[in-house]
């Protein structure tokens, strides 16, 4: 059994594009060429050059010392924070802007819910001289207000999403409108492995080359390409798809989801989809999702504004169906813990998001010669007036 996506956008039963008839030629372009372009010997060179002189990668492989002794285990954490803007989210910007000029598109509309991707969309436009609409909830906008500033000074117009929770679900509302009306000239790039095929797909390679470096550096390291756990922290999943791509089929890797629970799984307060969802369509795509018993979309929540998204990517939808993933669901009160820890252990102030992965820790016992990578998916910057509040500093 592959865990990788299928010829006809599926994993397992999840995935497939469920679309309005007048989306479909904007997917359908995407997925006709989205693999000959990726393949092609001159984009690829662009990409890793970009990659290299321009977001900074390859992203250390941290060995924690501090941490380690304290868990007796063998921590490495994936320092995808170092990246520029913050975050892992601009491997995949870069990769779907260079496929945007290549298509001939002109404009560029992003969805965002913490603003890591958003200011990664609006980096790669300024840097490619494109225009960029990002679309944002008004909840998300009050509570990441040094991201939106960061968009609106490289050149993007932010437009807040005003329906429904008003947060991240509701802006991919918008952005997926928005593109119904500018099919043309108009690419979206989606930051997540969520939407239609091609999509989850595309943006989960794109992010794989966390993997692909993870591999590399711990053969260095410890004289062994695979790991025995890869953890990362899951809402709708781009950062966990690049830290599990290579992986996917080698099963003696396991690979650990977490969500987050907000303020309990059961509380009416929590984004975690593998305990409380069902199978649904929401933006495009077939997968697991948090709903009312009559199909509504249940509202999420988190402390995190990455992590509220009442789904999951398919892909890992089938992990979680398959088994071949373990999820953990963390509390609000658990990953700002866990965050605390980092930073007055190892010197390194997390993502509140890469914070709730740190959190197993706690909870899920690891051998003492268990090489256990973690994914630092970004840093703690954007959420520096929540850990304040949090913790009355």
């Amino acid at each position: 059994m592959s865990y990788y996506v299928d010829e006809k956008g599926y994993y397992g039963e999840f995935g497939g594009a469920y679309i309005p008839e007048m989306l479909y030629p904007n997917t359908e372009e995407l997925r006709q060429n989205y693999l000959e372009i990726m393949a092609a010997p001159s984009f690829k060179e662009e990409f890793h050059q970009l990659l290299k002189d321009y977001v900074g990668r390859p992203t250390p492989l941290y060995f924690a010392e501090r941490l380690s002794n304290k868990y007796n285990t063998k921590i490495y954490l994936k320092r995808e924070d170092l990246n520029h803007t913050g975050a892992h989210k601009v491997n995949n910007t870069i990769g779907q802007i260079l496929m945007a000029k290549k298509l001939g598109k002109n404009r560029i509309i992003a969805e965002t819910g913490a603003g890591q991707h958003g200011v990664a969309t609006a980096t790669v436009c300024a840097l490619m001289g494109i225009e960029c609409v990002v679309y944002m909830g008004e909840v998300d906008i009050a509570r990441q207000a040094p991201n939106v500033a960061r968009m609106k000074m490289l050149g993007a117009e932010v437009r807040p999403a005003l329906s429904g929770s008003r947060t991240l679900k509701d802006a991919t509302n918008e952005a997926i409108r928005d593109w119904i009306n500018n099919p043309v000239d108009t690419h979206y790039i989606i930051g997540s492995v969520v939407g239609p095929h091609p999509y989850p797909d595309m943006v989960a390679r794109f992010q794989s080359v966390i993997s692909e470096e993870i591999k590399a550096q711990l053969l260095e390291k410890e004289g062994r390409k695979n790991p025995d756990y890869v953890v990362a922290c899951v809402g709708g999943g781009s950062n966990a798809a690049g830290a599990y791509y290579h992986f996917l089929d080698t099963p003696e890797v396991g690979i650990i989801a977490v969500e987050a629970a907000g303020k309990g799984i059961h509380s009416g307060e929590s984004a975690a989809t593998s305990a409380l969802g069902k199978v649904g369509i929401i933006h495009g795509s077939k997968t697991l999702l948090m709903q009312t018993p009559d199909g509504q979309i249940t509202e999420p929540y988190s402390i995190s504004a990455g992590l509220d998204y009442p789904g999951v990517g398919p892909l890992h939808a089938h992990l979680f169906k398959s088994g071949r993933g373990e999820f953990i669901s963390i509390t609000d009160d658990e990953a700002m813990t866990a965050g605390l820890t980092l930073c007055q252990l190892e010197g390194i102030i997390p993502a509140i998001e890469s914070s709730h992965g740190l959190a197993i820790l706690e909870q899920r016992k690891f051998k003492s010669d268990d090489i256990v990578v973690m994914n630092l998916s970004g840093r703690g910057d954007k959420d520096l007036q929540n850990y304040i509040d949090y913790f009355k500093l």
